[in-house]
């Protein structure tokens, strides 16, 4: 069973509702708070080849990226690391500090504890006006599919392109772009963590309509021949930019850089150039 199937389990157990977002909705007075939490683990996570810094800043993008995704204001991040070597948690405790600093967020304390592998749990909260929050669900036949950036770099760096190490070691999270849509009225949006096609079967998931884009619309990796930048955009992991349907009225969204890829159509499908999408991407998997 993959890790979309014990989401459903899980959605046995729990409210299946609250399982529908990158992050859980907690009413908050006037505001909306919400929250997520991420778990990353040396071996499966971190490439090869990262500072200590590095992997502090990632393990907080990770979640600042699901806060983007609900078009909220990111506030306090909490990080629990399972330490495998002590020398190595001032570089962590650094890069995860920078990160929060550089997308308005603040470190507040955590959980430390010694590991056999380095693993580290990152909880963040952020804030968002009930009228500007953005879900995976409110897609409607019409709207425009969306991206904010280029897609596969990750992938790419992972396959050898060194021009693309940055984005696969220091990703960005879209914090401000998120608050935009979310003010602008996007319809539904989520973060591209797993892959396009992945995160176009998620909405489906959602959504009572289909989603139908064109490759030749898919903003590539530079410097990746054209089929294999097209494998890696629609396929690879490891990507921190936001997906996103909304009316075409309201594009371009001052200060945020949009790449019109597709439409929402009624039928309940995900196409690509008018053929069935592939649904894989990256997915933690498990045995038996």
């Amino acid at each position: 069973m993959d890790e979309r199937g014990l989401h459903r389990l899980i959605g046995t157990i729990i409210d299946p509702e609250r399982l529908s977002d990158d992050c859980a909705v907690i009413p908050c007075g006037n505001l909306l708070m919400v929250a997520s939490t991420d778990m990353l683990h040396e071996t499966t996570d971190f490439p090869a080849g990262m500072t200590d810094w590095q992997v502090g800043w990632m393990a907080v993008a990770v979640t600042l990226s699901d806060i983007a995704s609900m078009g909220a204001t990111p506030g306090q991040v909490l990080l629990a690391v399972g330490l495998d070597r002590p020398e190595r948690l001032a570089g962590i405790m650094t890069g995860a500090r920078d990160c929060c600093t550089a997308f308005g967020a603040e470190l507040v304390g955590g959980d430390l504890d010694a590991h056999r592998e380095l693993t580290i749990v990152s909880t963040g909260l952020g804030t968002v006006r009930p009228e500007h929050i953005a879900r995976r669900r409110g897609a409607r036949p019409g709207d425009v599919i969306t991206v904010t950036g280029p897609l596969g770099e990750a992938e790419a760096a992972l396959a050898g392109y060194e021009q693309h190490r940055k984005e696969l070691l220091e990703p960005q999270p879209r914090v401000a772009e998120g608050e935009s849509l979310g003010r602008a009225g996007v319809s539904a949006m989520m973060d591209i963590s797993d892959g396009l096609a992945l995160s176009l079967y998620d909405l489906l998931a959602v959504n009572d309509c289909g989603f139908a884009i064109e490759t030749a619309r898919l903003p590539l990796p530079a410097g990746v021949p054209e089929q294999e930048g097209r494998e890696l955009a629609l396929y690879g992991g490891g990507d921190f930019e936001l997906l996103f349907t909304a009316p075409a009225d309201i594009l371009p969204v001052p200060g945020v850089r949009t790449h019109v890829i597709g439409r929402v159509i009624p039928e309940r499908v995900v196409l690509a150039d008018g053929k069935p999408l592939e649904r894989r991407g990256y997915l933690h998997e498990w045995g038996g």
